[in-house]
C-alpha cells in the first residue's frame, strides 16, 4: 500500500544489509583513557575511566553496570595537547547514560553530554 504526501507517492525505502551500514557520528571521537569520578543524583559515587570523549559523550570502562537513562555528573580534565591549549581544561558535565554493555569482566557505559562548563583555573 502507498501512501502519499502532497500527491507524490511514498515508496519504501529498501535497507541495506547491517554489514554494509556505516555508524553516522555527529562529533569527533578522541580515544582518551581519563580517570573520572561518576556521581548520580542520589548521591552515589564510583570510579570509572573513559575510553574515548567527544563533544557530545563519552565511553566510560567500570566495574558495574548502570541503568540506561541514569543521570550522571563527571568532571573531566582534558589534556591541551588535545584541545591545542597551553594547559589542560577541567569540565564538569552532566549526562545520561544511553547503553551498557558488558565486555569480559568490565562494563562499558555509553553516556551523551547533555551540559558542560569549563572550570576557571
Amino acid at each position: 500500500m502507498n501512501a502519499t504526501k502532497q500527491g507524490l507517492p511514498l515508496q519504501p525505502v529498501p535497507r541495506e544489509p547491517a554489514i554494509l551500514r556505516q555508524e553516522v557520528r555527529c562529533a569527533v571521537r578522541f580515544p582518551l583513557s581519563l580517570p573520572v569520578l561518576l556521581s548520580t543524583s542520589g548521591n552515589e559515587e564510583f570510579a570509572a575511566l573513559t575510553r574515548d570523549v567527544s563533544a557530545s559523550g563519552v565511553l566510560f570502562e567500570l566495574d558495574r553496570h548502570l541503568t540506561v537513562g541514569l543521570d550522571i555528573h563527571f568532571s573531566l580534565r582534558m589534556p591541551g595537547a588535545v584541545l591545542g591549549t597551553p594547559k589542560d581544561v577541567l569540565v564538569h558535565c552532566l549526562g545520561r547514560v544511553v547503553r551498557c554493555t558488558i565486555s569480559q569482566t568490565l562494563y562499558l557505559a555509553g553516556a551523551t553530554i547533555d551540559e558542560y562548563r569549563f572550570a576557571e583555573q
